[in-house]
């Protein structure tokens, strides 16, 4: 009888180790889906700003967010020119408009927008190549000046806006 469950023991380690091995589930927390064998490089361009309205720090702070986000989140190699993987685009616009009004009349909420054109070429693969334009949005009160939260406002969208080009370029969403 003793002999009957060492047998069984051994026989559901086993099992569960040829389970174990056959059965790998890979998930990756970071959402990227990157071939490695295939993918090594990426190529990303510094994103110029070409809207009217302007923040001087606002085409640096994205810049450094995307090219951190990819380096951070995939094993991806950045190279000058002729990655496996190019990202490039501009800052098209970057605006504040009226948001809510107050019984008053006058402005009680301003929202700040960002808009980012990407142009993606994926060289291993050019059917996920595409030219997309990513929007962000953040709110303030208008009894602050713009100049006092205007640089937690731009981190917000560049956060927002970086998350959005990931997802849509390795990601696979």
């Amino acid at each position: 009888m003793n002999k009957i469950k060492r047998h069984t023991a051994y026989l559901f380690v086993l099992l569960l180790t040829m389970l174990t091995v056959a059965c790998s589930v890979s998930y990756k927390f970071n959402g990227a889906s990157i071939d490695y064998t295939k993918t090594k490089t990426i190529t990303i361009a510094d994103f110029p700003i070409r809207s009217n309205y302007v923040w001087g720090p606002m085409a640096s702070i994205f810049n450094n967010q995307l090219k951190d986000m990819y380096a951070s989140h995939t094993k991806l190699i950045q190279v000058k020119r002729n990655g496996d993987l190019v990202i490039e685009g501009e800052i098209t616009q970057y605006q504040q408009r009226n948001k809510s009004v107050t019984a008053e009349g006058h402005s009680a909420q301003t929202e700040l927008s960002m808009t980012v054109n990407v142009r993606f070429t994926n060289n291993i693969n050019h059917q996920e190549d595409f030219e997309r334009q990513f929007t962000a949005t953040s709110s303030y009160e208008t009894t602050q000046s713009l100049n006092s939260v205007q640089e937690e406002l731009v981190t917000q969208m560049v956060k927002n806006i970086t998350d959005q080009i990931f997802n849509a370029t390795v990601a696979n969403w």
